[in-house]
């Protein structure tokens, strides 16, 4: 899952956090022509659920680091089903617990025949990559893998381990990402490619600002059921499965969770409200000044864009009921999906949910979902990252941010590991085809993504 931003007065924002006047630093052609090449052959391996190709992806990358000086000890590719993880432990002095790199080998499905090229073969073209994963999530597991390739034939020692963790199924089911969070618990921190970055101007190509990823909503799908005996058409009566269903969604769509603020949110509407229109602007600020102003929460809320950012949302999303045209229902049921405010539990929600339905109601949590907090905003990060933009847009104003979907941080966070969006993808809102057909990333993506992370990895680990 790649980045995203939460609205449009936010792609404007003033700075955030305080830059520094400094030059770009300088890019190695050598450096770049490799990497281009390791994310042109990444996107190669089809790496789809049920194909099989993660494990010889995640082999090909072993290949690249063990060639670059990793002993082999040190890198170990697990099979886990169909699927695999890869993980590489770049040992330091032991000054501290580790740094765990984050990303996720697998992309999610592509056809041929929908696609303008073929979507695993990946294209140069125009300043861009195409094909499928060339944003979501290689580009940023290709930077990863070339900066600590250099590092280490640089002879780098890091005052504490450096550890890449590459998950297998990211896109669905999410085990190879629990598995990994429980072997590597004991890390210090979490930096993930697969979240934060920046948003370029529609026509200038200038960034804007970058968005750093420090906190997730949880997501969770909720299964409101209702049964009843049922019976003849003809003889109707008001205990119908179809009714008591109706009640529930509408009593879902009249309730609104509680408004919240965190550090995270906090930082992101400060920054947003410098540019927002002005009656959305205004309701931040009093937002900010007192998260009880009914008026700030209600001109928020009523905002698409800006209602999942101070608040927990559920919405119906799928339905099912009846079994024949000539006969009352016996079973009916609606499908709801949440968004869960951070540090807020799956059965808080899901407690509210059953008070929303009524006692006949049997309410069922689907899949496993995993609820985590945000990540504090912790100055050596910020310091860190700050460094680690300016080696590549002196002075672009970095934003904190809040994903409403999930990524691979979601289960480190959940066991107190602190995890940070710091992806490489630098684009333009339109040119974001992440899960979608003809999907690209821009070549200065892999270029200046190298620059980020060399300096981001020195500063952390030092």
């Amino acid at each position: 899952m790649r980045f995203g931003f939460f609205a449009t007065a936010l792609l404007l924002a003033s700075v955030a956090l305080p830059a520094h006047a400094a030059a770009p630093a300088k890019g190695d052609p050598a450096q770049e022509k490799a990497a281009l090449d390791l994310l042109v052959k990444s996107i190669g391996f089809r790496t789809v659920q049920g194909q099989g190709q993660v494990p010889a992806y995640a082999e090909y990358l072993a290949g690249v680091l063990k060639a670059a000086g990793f002993p082999a000890e040190d890198v170990v590719v697990t099979p886990r089903g169909e699927t695999a993880t890869l993980v590489a432990r770049y040992r330091g002095t032991g000054k501290g617990k580790p740094i765990l790199l984050s990303g996720h080998m697998d992309v999610v499905e592509a056809k041929r025949e929908d696609w303008e090229r073929d979507p695993f073969v990946a294209v140069v073209e125009n300043g861009y990559v195409y094909g499928r994963g060339s944003a979501d999530n290689k580009a940023g597991v290709t930077v990863m893998v070339e900066t600590l390739a250099r590092l280490k034939r640089e002879g780098f020692r890091p005052g504490r381990d450096l550890i890449l963790a590459l998950s297998g199924d990211e896109e669905t089911d999410m085990a190879t990402t629990a598995a990994l969070a429980q072997e590597l618990k004991g890390a210090e921190l979490l930096l993930n490619s697969d979240a934060g970055g920046a948003l370029l101007d529609e026509e200038t190509g200038r960034p804007t600002v970058y968005g750093l990823q420090a906190g997730e909503k949880s997501y969770a799908d909720f299964r409101i059921a209702f049964t009843n005996p049922g019976g003849h058409s003809s003889r109707p009566s008001s205990d119908n499965a179809i009714y008591d269903v109706a009640r529930a969604i509408d009593a879902v769509a009249g309730y609104q969770f509680p408004a919240q603020i965190n550090e995270l949110t906090r930082a992101t509407l400060k920054a947003a409200a410098v540019d927002a229109p002005a009656r959305t602007a205004d309701a931040m600020k009093r937002f900010l000044a007192n998260q009880a102003d009914a008026d700030a929460v209600a001109t928020l809320s009523a905002d698409p864009e800006w209602i999942g950012t101070i608040r927990t949302t559920c919405v119906p999303t799928m339905l099912e009921g009846g079994h024949a045209l000539n006969a009352l229902p016996q079973s009916a049921a609606v499908m709801v999906n949440c968004r869960i405010f951070p540090g807020v539990s799956i059965d808080t929600v899901k407690a509210k949910l059953a008070e929303l339905a009524g006692p006949k109601a049997k309410i069922t949590v689907l899949g496993d979902p995993v609820a985590s907090d945000a990540s504090p905003l912790r100055p050596d990060v910020m310091a860190a990252v700050r460094k680690a933009i300016d080696a590549r847009s002196p002075g672009l104003p970095i934003v904190p941010q809040m994903s409403s979907g999930a990524t691979d941080s979601v289960y480190f966070r959940a066991l107190g590991i602190p995890s940070y969006g710091v992806g490489v993808t630098y684009m333009k809102a339109s040119d974001d085809f992440a899960h979608g057909l003809n999907e690209r990333v821009t070549v200065e993506s892999i270029n200046g993504g190298l620059k980020q992370w060399y300096v981001l990895l020195k500063e952390l680990a030092k």
